[in-house]
């Protein structure tokens, strides 16, 4: 439908997108404050438990999916309600700018000025320093986990207590990974709108996504350093691969479209590419998964890092879980169960930190 209409020039597929993605309003919740803010001019949405409670409580900072494109405070409304009452932590939802109107870095500097205007702010909340955590799902999980790694080096802030990955897009090197093809076809993220969407949040378009798709937009060498330690599916347990997967050689180098795209090289836009020094330093991560998902990878390699870096990892993975089933837990009189269960995960993750 949405290229119907942007073929006719009603509207472009992205405006379609957001408009049909469009969270319902929902009423008031007797156990939350909610308010609306600006932190250094982001908007934020807060979330308050109105229990008393008998010290300070943790904080949660949210960074919605939607491919860098799509998403709003309204989208995930439900989801940031169900963290903060389940897990009674004060949860700050991020409405950073999308693409393509805004590009990268526009996304990843909203979520970082948002983190460090309320860790500078923190007691107006009633929040533990001691206790703040980056969160966020697909797109968001790479929002968070790129967030994550600036502040590991900061000493002039609290460390963060934890980050947590939901079914997170860490690179945009390699379209070929195992899950990529097990699962091109499997809503809700086809193999060819992942790439779709990285372009869109690099350069405001989806040229050369072909290219990007058949691996020509890297060179030789520069894929060469990055298989043999990070992006390689021999760091990929065997058990992810029985469902038929053929190993595809790149196509040809084109330096035109690597002079496009060099960009995806860098680790604010895909934080597995990060070096040693800095993963080492990233504090107690939660990755969650889905066996349906071309992302699945990305997390699984993510998880590899980390652990090779001596971070701790709680891993969770869902056998029938597949890309977005957290945002429908209860989404129009729909239950999956596998969402609840993810949900579920995350609070009991937050509850024993």
């Amino acid at each position: 439908q949405g290229r119907i209409l942007e073929k006719t020039g009603l509207c472009s597929q992205i405006t379609f997108g957001r408009y049909v993605r469009q969270g319902r309003k929902l009423g008031v919740d007797p156990k939350l404050f909610i308010q609306d803010r600006q932190f250094n001019k982001v908007p934020v949405r807060v979330y308050q438990p109105k229990a008393t409670s008998d010290g300070r409580r943790r904080g949660i900072i949210f960074f919605h999916g939607g491919g860098w494109v799509f998403g709003s405070l309204d989208t995930y409304e439900k989801v940031c309600r169900y963290l903060s009452r389940e897990s009674e932590s004060v949860v700050v939802s991020v409405q950073y700018r999308l693409a393509p109107e805004h590009k990268y870095p526009a996304a990843y500097e909203d979520c970082l000025n948002a983190t460090i205007h309320f860790m500078k702010n923190i007691e107006h909340y009633g929040v533990d320093p001691a206790n703040v955590i980056v969160c966020g799902d697909s797109a968001g999980g790479n929002l968070a986990a790129a967030v994550s790694q600036t502040l590991a080096g900061r000493s002039d802030l609290p460390k963060l207590r934890a980050q947590i990955l939901i079914y997170p897009g860490l690179q945009a090197l390699d379209f070929n990974l195992p899950s990529y093809h097990q699962n091109r076809g499997v809503p809700l993220l086809f193999r060819e709108r992942a790439a779709f969407f990285a372009l869109q949040y690099l350069n405001g378009d989806a040229l050369h996504m072909q290219e990007v798709l058949e691996g020509s937009h890297i060179p030789p060498e520069m894929r060469l350093k990055y298989r043999k330690w990070w992006v390689s599916p021999d760091n990929i347990p065997d058990k992810f691969k029985v469902r038929g997967v053929k190993p595809l050689r790149p196509t040809d180098f084109i330096a035109e479209v690597y002079e496009t795209v060099k960009r995806f090289c860098e680790p604010n836009l895909c934080p597995l590419l990060a070096e040693d020094a800095i993963v080492q330093q990233l504090p107690e991560s939660f990755i969650l998964t889905c066996e349906y998902d071309v992302l699945r990878d990305d997390g699984l390699l993510y998880k590899k890092r980390l652990e090779d870096n001596g971070v701790r990892v709680t891993w969770y993975h869902l056998e029938d879980g597949f890309h977005g089933v957290i945002s429908l837990y209860d989404y129009c009189g729909f239950s999956f169960p596998a969402g609840k269960r993810g949900l579920d995960s995350v609070v009991n993750f937050l509850k024993g930190l």
